[in-house]
């Protein structure tokens, strides 16, 4: 990264459409403009503890499963492994409309060149340790009351932006640079309308 370009940290959870599209957004603006994106998982299972989540405790609970085999291939392979996997992982979840998570690990794993005896961590506590860091980290700096995703831009956080669909060309570039403004204002805290429409794969 040179001096230019600015640190880039994102925070998602595999389970979530909203995030997923847009990581789609930020992956195709980083591309363009030339910057690295740092993928961090986080666990929506984490931050609802306590909480009665209903029908979508089932989900949460299997994002917490993906959750858990990213951050050991990040163990096994590095930083670099993240973003491939949590690309193949949302494929085929969210516009493959996929809910064969089993399958989908595997099927993740060996598309993004990552060891198949990761899939074991989906079904263990070892990942979880760090899931917890992570998630502390990512409401730490981007404040309560807050979910997925969660964009830090050199250092200052916020939750979203949450758009659909993931915008892309000059649409994509524009919300970046909008982004970018704001992340620039110290005392910039919060924009938001209600949501109108369902996610747009």
């Amino acid at each position: 990264m040179t001096a230019n370009q600015p640190n880039v940290e994102f925070y998602f959870d595999p389970i979530c459409p909203w995030c997923w599209m847009t990581s789609r957004w930020a992956a195709e603006v980083a591309e363009v403009r030339g910057f690295e994106i740092a993928w961090k998982p986080i666990s929506l299972k984490i931050i609802n503890e306590g909480n009665d989540l209903g029908s979508h405790q089932g989900l949460h609970d299997e994002g917490h499963r993906l959750g858990r085999v990213v951050e050991a291939a990040r163990v096994a392979g590095g930083e670099s492994l993240v973003g491939k996997l949590y690309t193949e992982m949302g494929t085929r979840r969210h516009p493959g409309g996929r809910d064969d998570f089993n399958a989908i690990i595997a099927e993740s794993l060996e598309a993004a060149g990552a060891d198949a005896a990761l899939a074991a961590a989906a079904d263990t506590d070892e990942s979880d340790a760090q899931l917890r860091k992570n998630t502390d980290h990512a409401l730490e700096i981007a404040g309560p009351d807050v979910g997925v995703p969660i964009i830090s831009i050199d250092g200052v956080a916020f939750f979203g932006p949450v758009v659909t669909p993931a915008p892309t060309g000059d649409d994509a570039l524009r919300l970046w640079d909008g982004i970018y403004a704001a992340a620039s204002v110290p005392g910039f805290y919060e924009l938001k309308r209600g949501r109108t429409e369902g996610p747009k794969f």
